[in-house]
């Protein structure tokens, strides 16, 4: 039978549609490997890991990318191979787009909030914190002149509270045993311990160096990652038992530098949150470097708080002691 001209067009658009797109499927390999190999990327090269770690779920913005291009290339090579990293990515981030909070009221809500120092309205976010009925505030990046403004207009709710350097708790439970944890040359870090109902919570409060993104030396994490490891000591000497841990880590709890805390605690938000709760910056939040670690203690629901005058979002979580 004598193929017509018709049926050899259409054959050769068929394998037209296989053949092209190969530089898009290869891009789409590419962004597969960056997800699953993530953690094979080395620290040695400016902190390189460590950067991609902390915005590794926006990666998956080159799938959506990648598709538009490989429907107007009409690519179905590209088209098939954009599966591997779009089920990459719903493995590793998946989670994060259910609701993964249970049901029912905690015995105790905590509230973290980098608050930045050059809030122009301290009152004002101060009281935006205690309407959301919290028990315990915990504050980062507290400036001396703006520490009164916090203790005023939180008083009326919170009996209980300290400062310890530019640190502070409020509690509507007694503490006691508080003192600065050394992690800085300056104070950045407290502990203490409130006296809930259902029995003594150990609490630390810290704010991690900032890190920065330079073209001569790449991701600088140096002073972080060493007040990091101070802190996850300080934490392993302090009081064995149930152990809440929040602040300004300035790192995801993808970043392998956090491994200190997170291999020994757990977030509240990865297990019990409402999505991936972004917190910074607070006008379009890109990734979360404001966390509550738990240990021995049960995350019951984690989010974000509505924005002050900070460029963080507040943190919060409901625990079950």
């Amino acid at each position: 039978m004598t193929t017509t001209a018709e049926q050899r067009q259409t054959e050769a658009w068929q394998a037209g549609i296989w053949r092209r797109g190969k530089v898009l499927a290869g891009f789409a390999v590419l962004t597969a490997l960056v997800l699953a190999g993530h953690g094979l990327v080395p620290n040695w090269v400016g902190n390189l890991g460590s950067l991609l770690e902390t915005i590794l779920p926006w990666v998956g913005v080159f799938v959506p990318l990648l598709l538009v291009l490989a429907l107007f290339r009409r690519s179905a090579l590209a088209l098939v191979v954009l599966l591997v990293p779009t089920i990459v990515w719903i493995v590793l981030f998946g989670g994060h787009l259910a609701d993964t909070r249970s049901p029912g009221h905690g015995d105790l809500t905590i509230v973290s909030h980098n608050v930045n120092d050059a809030n122009p309205d301290p009152a004002g976010t101060a009281r935006s914190l205690a309407a959301s009925g919290a028990q315990v505030v915990a504050l980062e990046e507290l400036s001396g002149s703006a520490v009164r403004s916090y203790e005023d207009a939180l008083a009326g709710s919170y009996a209980y509270h300290s400062v310890q350097g530019t640190v502070g708790i409020w509690s509507t439970y007694p503490i006691h045993d508080t003192r600065p944890v050394h992690i800085m040359p300056w104070t950045r870090a407290l502990r203490t311990t409130v006296d809930t109902p259902k029995g003594p919570l150990t609490v630390f409060v810290a704010h991690l160096p900032s890190v920065r993104v330079r073209v001569d030396s790449g991701f600088t994490t140096d002073e972080r990652n060493t007040a990091l490891g101070l802190l996850a000591d300080a934490i392993s000497a302090g009081p064995a038992g149930r152990t809440v841990v929040v602040g300004d880590f300035n790192g995801s709890t993808d970043d392998r530098a956090l491994a200190p805390i997170t291999s020994r605690m757990r977030s509240a938000q990865d297990e019990a949150g409402d999505g991936f709760g972004f917190t910074w910056p607070s006008a379009f939040p890109m990734t979360r470097i404001d966390q509550i670690f738990v240990h021995g203690v049960r995350p019951l629901a984690a989010w974000t708080l509505p924005a002050t005058g900070s460029d963080h979002l507040p943190v919060a979580a409901s625990l079950a002691l």
